[in-house]
């Protein structure tokens, strides 16, 4: 088996997946650069290879082509989202139309990439698949004043605000609307002149003028609004996980506790421990597992997904917050001696075995 990976030079990522291909015996996947995808320089890719597609991010070059000139941002700054992924659709659109034309076969489906980049079209074909997810506004707010209004007449007072084409937490708002006109915004945002930056420190906004000025820079490109689902809880830190499919089925589960809603361990959240959320949750974890199964199902051309699993406070019921193309990393978590790009490579090698395309 021939493998390549489209992504950036020097990439954890990229080093991890072929570090676990030669591991398993395979020549050492050969390097189509995001750069050239998106730059327009000819695409080759060896006949019969599989091609694993992995993030474009942590790349300021490989960002500025993704936005495009008409959206340049300063190192950090959030900006141009509807940009970017429209960059991405065609990148994306480039590498398929390759691996078409050159034998090759894509190790996940371009429009399936493309969906779980989109926070509501992804919440749509979860919840068309009866999966169950948290209660979403039905647009896409245009600025502050009409989510306010929106809020108002569904009579929520706890939300998230999601850009619907960030990853990471970039831009996330938890949101929570008290009596008297009091409000509490968490987030990792940092406004600062009118303008947007990320920032690993998560911060709190009680001022609704600085909350405004946040969503409606957000606004212009897409935002989806989830209802608040209260967590579970563990050791004083609220959880969420972190489940791995790979071939459709679980593969690695990490806990992620924090005292802040943001549960992303970027940005503080810790690892927990798995065997203590199980004895917690009972029976319902492996409800909660069967879910991922299902959501693995909704994007059968990807060989591995991401998917955010919340338990609701008393274990009984779950939802899933997001589906992540690119969320497979987590390094240093084994299960049966294999990390993650191990169990995607092992899979992949006990399909070529079967005749059968995983």
């Amino acid at each position: 088996m021939r493998l390549t990976i489209v992504g950036n030079p020097g990439h954890r990522r990229v080093g991890l997946f072929a570090a676990a291909a030669v591991r398993a015996g395979l020549p050492e996947p050969e390097l189509l650069a995001w750069h050239d995808v998106l730059s327009g320089a000819p695409l080759r890719l060896a006949q019969g290879t599989a091609v694993r597609i992995e993030s474009p991010g942590e790349d300021a070059e490989v960002d500025r082509l993704l936005r495009g000139a008409a959206t340049p941002a300063a190192h950090g700054e959030i900006v141009g989202g509807r940009a970017w992924y429209a960059g991405l659709a065609r990148g994306l659109a480039r590498v398929a139309g390759a691996a078409r034309d050159q034998d090759a076969r894509l190790l996940a489906d371009t429009a399936e990439i493309l969906t779980m980049f989109d926070k509501a079209a992804c919440h749509t074909r979860l919840l068309a698949a009866g999966i169950p997810v948290p209660a979403a506004l039905p647009g896409s707010p245009a600025g502050w004043a009409q989510l306010r209004s929106w809020l108002d007449e569904a009579g929520w007072r706890r939300v998230f605000v999601k850009p619907c084409h960030g990853s990471s937490a970039s831009g996330v708002i938890a949101l929570q609307l008290g009596s008297g006109g009091r409000i509490l915004a968490t987030t990792s945002v940092e406004l600062s002149g009118g303008r947007l930056f990320n920032s690993l420190r998560v911060r709190h906004y009680r001022d609704e003028r600085d909350v405004a000025a946040i969503v409606d820079r957000l606004a212009p490109d897409g935002l989806h609004v989830q209802r608040w689902l209260p967590k579970a809880g563990l050791d004083g830190r609220v959880v969420d996980l972190r489940v791995v499919t790979v071939g459709g089925e679980p593969s690695h589960v990490v806990v992620r506790g924090s005292r802040s809603p943001m549960t992303n361990l970027h940005l503080g959240g810790v690892r927990g421990d798995l065997c203590a959320l199980r004895a917690a949750a009972g029976q319902h974890y492996a409800e909660g597992l069967a879910t991922c199964r299902a959501v693995a199902a909704c994007f059968p051309g990807s060989l591995h997904t991401g998917v955010d699993l919340m338990f609701a406070a008393g274990w009984r019921s779950h939802a899933v917050a997001e589906v992540n193309a690119f969320g497979d990393l987590l390094p240093g978590l084994l299960v049966d001696g294999r990390d993650t790009y191990d169990a995607e490579v092992a899979a992949l090698l006990a399909g070529e075995r079967a005749g059968v395309a995983v």
